[in-house]
Formats: structure tokens, sequence, C-alpha cells
């Protein structure tokens, strides 16, 4: 709790943050949707008090707030993994400042290979529900009353109220959206085939190597979550496609227009009743 504290009176300090403002925290090759807000402020990871770096190329490393029409933005452009060597805490830290920022609800993105033969590469998917198979749970360890309760509900782990509201958005603009069941793996290897037709059978239609700890952390702390993955690659065995990180950096820059857009209105989506 103290790094926790600590990290938000220091973005405090620092930034301007509005009561009510919306929390996105942006995956591999999506945090040029920045460029898109007005009137920003930056900080460096490396400037906030406990946290990491990120290593990953496609992951800037910086707090940016801004504006999107007069609606307040707190976006995280880029993420920390458990793949990198951060312990879990420092995974879902961001997600935790967001809450104790004020952020009542959080879109939080990722890229992801499809599973379900009915996604490719450049589709955008809404997540509507996850399956953890990282091993690890953010909420291990004492619980801290002041985040959320020992058992937090995860039956609605990914909004329904902000599912249909995006869907809706992205129908106004005639941007095709689709849904799905996320898996979180491990990394930093890509999934075998046989690993993929073990997801496949347990109900995944994407894989990739975040977003659970935060979605489960960000329900701990009662933010409504709105979940959305770039399909970036076909998964092992899917198609005879070799896997690197080229590619996915590759399909994120080339929706990445799409995608902007797509995040923008729905921003503005969320402030209407």
């Amino acid at each position: 709790m103290n790094k926790i504290n600590e990290s938000t009176s220091f973005i405090k300090e620092r930034l301007q943050i509005k009561p009510g403002a919306i929390g996105i925290i942006l995956g591999s090759g999506l945090g040029a949707f920045v460029e898109q807000l007005e009137n920003t402020q930056t900080l460096k990871y490396e400037e906030i008090p406990h946290f990491g770096n990120t290593t990953v190329v496609g992951h800037a490393g910086q707090l940016v707030v801004g504006e999107i029409k007069g609606q307040q933005v707190i976006a995280f452009q880029g993420r920390f993994h458990l793949y990198e060597g951060h312990h879990m805490q420092t995974v879902v830290l961001p997600t935790r400042v967001l809450s104790q920022l004020g952020c009542q609800a959080a879109i939080i993105t990722n890229a992801a290979g499809g599973i379900n033969q009915d996604f490719h590469p450049g589709d955008l998917v809404l997540i509507s529900d996850h399956i953890n198979m990282m091993g690890q749970n953010p909420l291990t360890g004492e619980n801290f009353s002041e985040l959320g309760p020992r058992f937090p509900d995860m039956s609605e782990a990914y909004s329904n109220e902000l599912r249909l509201k995006a869907k809706s958005v992205a129908n106004s603009i005639d941007i095709p959206l689709k849904e799905g069941v996320y898996a979180g793996w491990m990394g930093p290897s890509y999934e075998t085939p046989a690993e993929i037709r073990l997801l496949k059978v347990v109900g995944a239609d994407l894989v990739g190597m975040s977003t659970v700890p935060e979605v489960i952390a960000a329900n701990h702390a009662g933010m409504s979550v709105l979940g959305m993955s770039c399909v970036t690659n076909y998964a092992a065995g899917i198609s005879s496609q070799k896997l690197n990180h080229d590619e996915v950096k590759e399909v994120a820059n080339r929706v990445m227009q799409q995608f902007s857009l797509l995040v923008s209105e729905i921003v503005i989506g969320l402030t209407k009743k």
C-alpha cells in the first residue's frame, strides 16, 4: 500500500488529474493512440516511484494524461509483463494507481494471437471473458481492504454495459468488432501448437501474455473494465507461418488508425448517459 500511495501521490503532484478520468492501458504496438490526445502531460515510468522499466519493443514506458473532446484520459503507454522478470505487484501497480487516481472505468488493450479461425490479423476483438493460464494471481498474499475485498467476484470481469456501448459505437462508425475469450499465457516463448489445441478445447479464442493480471486487479478495486485485443497473428499451428514480434508490431501499426478512432469514440461514448 505504501508503494501504491507513493506512486499515486507523485503523479498527483506532477500532473493535473480530474475526477472521472478514464484509464487506458495500451498494449504492444498500440501506444500511438496517445497522439489523439490534446493538452497532454507526460511522465516517464522511470520518474515514477516504484515503477519498473519496460524492456519490450513497442512499449514506450510513459504515462500520458490528455483529453478527448474534454474527457480526460490517463493512458499508460506500455505495460509491465511477468516474463520480463517483474513481480506480479509491479505488473498491476499501474492498474491500482488508476483506481487510486479516481478512475471508475479502465480500457485494457493488448496484441493477441488468434485461436478462433474466424479471427484474422488486423481484427479488433472485444474480450468477453478470460482464462488465467499464467499460474499466478495478483491478489495472492495479504489483502488490503483499501483496495478491495478478499474474495472479489469475477462473474462479470469485463463489463457487459461497457461492451454493449463499445459495440454500438463500433457499429455507428462502421468498424467491425468481434468478441471472444482471451487466454493469458506466461510467455515469453510463444505457445506450441499442442498448447494452442489445449486452449481451443477449454474455450479460448485469443491468447496473449498480459491483461489478465490487470483485469483481476481492476475488478478487485471495483473498476469497470473494457478489454480489447488487436489480433496481430495466427496462433501457433493455425497457419504454417512462424511467429515473431516484428509481425506483431507491423500488424498493430497497420490497424493503428482504426484502433485509435474506435477507442477515442468509445471514450466519448462512455461519458454519455
